[in-house]
């Protein structure tokens, strides 16, 4: 039997990811988008985002590239797409509605529109694209509808859980594969497509449809949870005088609950947690199930409250107003290890402060352009002590590993004054207060 060819719609962060590491597994794979500046970088081993070892990938595989094995390639052309695919895998954005807290459906919609009508023989249509509940019926029903080989067309769900950072991991040696099927069909091809990872220990949970699509939903909104969790107890230890690292560290030695994503700080963002949850709860209310996911509102609120929180304790250190007052921000990125500055809330604060007159400088080591593309009007610098220069409070934002191994002498040399607010409770305040700084964090005791 041939072996199975693989295409990918759509080649952002999901889809740029999983054609290089379905290619690293083996499979023939032809990659589509409709952005000819994407096409054109790909085809070049350029990745239009920063993710370690994508660029590896993409040089080991793209046809074309010297030394490359030529089992990835991109096109434009949905009849190609059509003609070629066995498995063709869906990977296009799900965006937050404008003004809504839904999902915005239509990038799913165009790329199964513009897919059907080229599949003349037996495939298996695969979604990976984070989807409100009911969807894959209503997409299975379009593809029966208008693909020319009709039944012989199948729809599978498969969601991805890809962590920014650790993307390439992720999708070559997953912790979990999820599938949603109807037909033994669709089972045994994606078997096939994951052989390589389950014969390494990555389990297999075969499933429904709508249990395919709320698994992602469930499991962002459970960790958006122990994070807002972590956050509101920072908020009551500052009140009673406690220290939130401690409590972390304690309760995350209970098996039960664990020590991951208990770190108090300035919350999350990114392209995923805050608008998952927020369509996870559009969609609740549409099936008459809002009551059941009402403690996600105070989770989000929780979440937004500490970004105005980390401008209050810079407002009042700097004496009660920005103006005329330079602050550093060190971080841009929503995470390290990304250029993803998505609801960043490093990015949200430095505009917020910037907005209230203070003279903010920004340095991050991988978001700089993106950045500057979503807040112009801020300052930027080329390294955390230029960034720093004159400075009358630091703001430690990104959780970056270069941020961690800074000097404190040495930024200490070029403040104006040593002072420090860790967002991201990941610096070693003794270090720091040790060379003079006065060091503050969110839920800890000023000294």
């Amino acid at each position: 039997m041939a072996p199975l060819k693989i295409t990918v719609i759509g080649t952002g962060y999901l889809g740029a990811t999983h054609a290089v590491a379905m290619a690293e597994l083996g499979f023939e794979v032809l990659g589509l988008d409709v952005v000819p500046e994407k096409i054109a970088m790909l085809e070049a081993g350029r990745a239009p985002m920063y993710e370690p070892g994508l660029e590896d990938l993409l040089a080991r595989h793209v046809a074309g590239l010297p030394g490359s094995s030529g089992r990835l390639r991109f096109t434009r052309s949905w009849e190609e797409v059509g003609a070629f695919g066995d498995v063709h895998f869906v990977c296009v954005n799900t965006p937050q509605k404008h003004g809504e807290y839904a999902c915005d459906m239509s990038y799913v919609d165009a790329a199964f529109e513009s897919l059907a009508p080229h599949l003349n023989g037996p495939a298996l249509v695969v979604g990976k694209s984070t989807v409100p509940v009911g969807s894959a019926a209503r997409l299975a029903a379009k593809l029966a509808e208008l693909a020319p080989a009709g039944a012989d067309v199948e729809l599978a769900w498969n969601p991805e859980f890809l962590r920014e950072g650790f993307a390439v991991q992720d999708t070559l040696h997953p912790d979990r594969i999820v599938i949603g099927v109807r037909g033994e069909r669709g089972e045994k091809l994606l078997r096939e497509v994951y052989e390589t990872p389950m014969s390494e220990g990555s389990p297999l949970v075969v499933t429904d449809f709508p249990t395919a699509e709320l698994v992602k939903t469930a499991a962002n909104s459970f960790l958006a949870t122990k994070i807002s969790f972590i956050n509101a107890m920072a908020e009551v230890c500052e009140a009673a005088g406690g220290d939130v690292v401690k409590l972390a560290e304690a309760i995350g030695h209970d098996e039960r609950i664990g020590s991951k994503f208990l770190r108090a700080g300035i919350g999350f963002g990114g392209g995923c947690l805050p608008k998952d949850i927020r369509a996870f709860m559009a969609r609740a209310g549409e099936l008459g199930a809002d009551q059941a996911l009402t403690f996600l509102r105070e989770v989000d609120s929780i979440n937004m409250r500490r970004r105005g929180h980390m401008v209050e304790l810079a407002r009042e250190a700097v004496g009660g107003s920005f103006l005329g007052k330079r602050v550093a921000v060190l971080g841009a990125t929503f995470k390290p290890d990304s250029d993803d500055v998505r609801d960043s809330p490093a990015l949200n604060v430095a505009g917020q402060i910037h907005l209230q007159g203070g003279q903010v400088t920004v340095y991050d080591p991988k978001g700089m352009d993106n950045a500057r593309r979503v807040f112009p009007t801020l300052g930027y610098a080329d390294s955390a002590l230029a960034a720093a220069r004159g400075a009358e409070v630091v703001l430690h934002l990104t959780e970056w590993r270069e941020f961690r191994d800074l000097d404190p002498e040495e930024l200490g040399a070029v403040v104006t004054d040593r002072l420090l607010l860790d967002g991201r409770n990941a610096l070693d305040p003794a270090r720091w207060r040790a060379a003079g700084w006065t060091y503050r964090a969110m839920g800890r005791p000023q000294a």
